[in-house]
């Protein structure tokens, strides 16, 4: 029994044991961050969105927006898994802030006339894209610092403009679920394939096309000149589109379309 009794660890070596794995699992705890729920923002996108419009007075009255959104602001990107993860956290957060935006003015025909939260004024000095209410990671945030000081510099990929939606009906269409970590990469695909056929005209017959004004105010994503923007637009229609775009890019004639800033609802 003596032998027995001396293979037994010691109550201090028991209770330093106990200690060291009792604040390894704390300093996990701490350092880990709960990604958001996107099953919760997909719920509400697919009940308040369809094709091509959105249900703005619907999303009002909707507290899972507002749910997501404290689950936003409680995350820290930095402790996210993957770049993946952080890029979807981003647009998600974009577009999600973006809606509660819109929402929180009822009478507004447009985003441009809206000046923050529940307010709204003239569209020609309104600035919402610079008004400050977006809480990422304890952080606050435009939508101007989200996309162009983040997203943009970042992460360098061009097609976040096919995902970040500005309210407007010339923006993407905005998609009916959440971007997440595993898909992202298909989702931006499919955005930028949606994006081409449903906001510009793109003509292999004529070699013309009337280009969003998103491929003109963000020129330097897309390419270093207009010939570089055509071929990367290949990738994203039709194969008679894309083999001219690519192989007779010099005879092709661009143009820009008018900016249409009336919302996406389903006014």
């Amino acid at each position: 029994m003596a032998g027995i009794a001396a293979l037994r660890p010691s109550p201090i070596f028991v209770i330093r044991a106990f200690v060291i794995s009792f604040l390894s699992f704390l300093t996990t705890a701490v350092s880990t961050t709960a990604a958001p729920d996107d099953a919760l923002f997909t719920a509400v996108l697919q009940d308040h969105i369809d094709v091509i419009a959105v249900d703005y007075p619907a999303i009002a009255q909707d507290d899972r927006l507002d749910t997501y959104l404290a689950q936003i602001a409680a995350t820290d990107p930095a402790d996210l898994p993957s770049d993946e993860a952080r890029l979807a956290l981003w647009i998600n957060a974009y577009n999600a802030y973006t809606l509660k935006l819109v929402a929180s003015v009822p009478t507004a025909t447009t985003i441009r006339e809206i000046t923050g939260l529940g307010t709204k004024g003239n569209q020609d000095t309104a600035k919402p894209w610079d008004h400050v209410f977006a809480t990422v990671g304890g952080k606050d945030y435009t939508l101007n610092q989200i996309e162009n000081e983040i997203i943009r510099p970042r992460f360098k990929d061009a097609r976040i403009h096919f995902a970040l939606v500005c309210a407007a009906y010339s923006c993407p269409q905005l998609r009916n679920e959440a971007f997440v970590a595993g898909r992202l990469d298909e989702q931006l695909n499919e955005q930028g394939h949606r994006f081409l056929e449903n906001r510009n005209m793109i003509d292999p017959r004529t070699r013309t096309a009337e280009l969003s004004q998103i491929f003109n105010w963000f020129k330097e994503d897309f390419g270093s000149d207009e010939n570089e923007v055509l071929r990367y637009l290949a990738d994203f229609v039709p194969t008679s589109s894309a083999n001219s775009l690519r192989n007779e890019t010099r005879r092709w004639t661009v143009s820009y379309q008018d900016y249409d800033w009336s919302l996406n609802d389903r006014k």
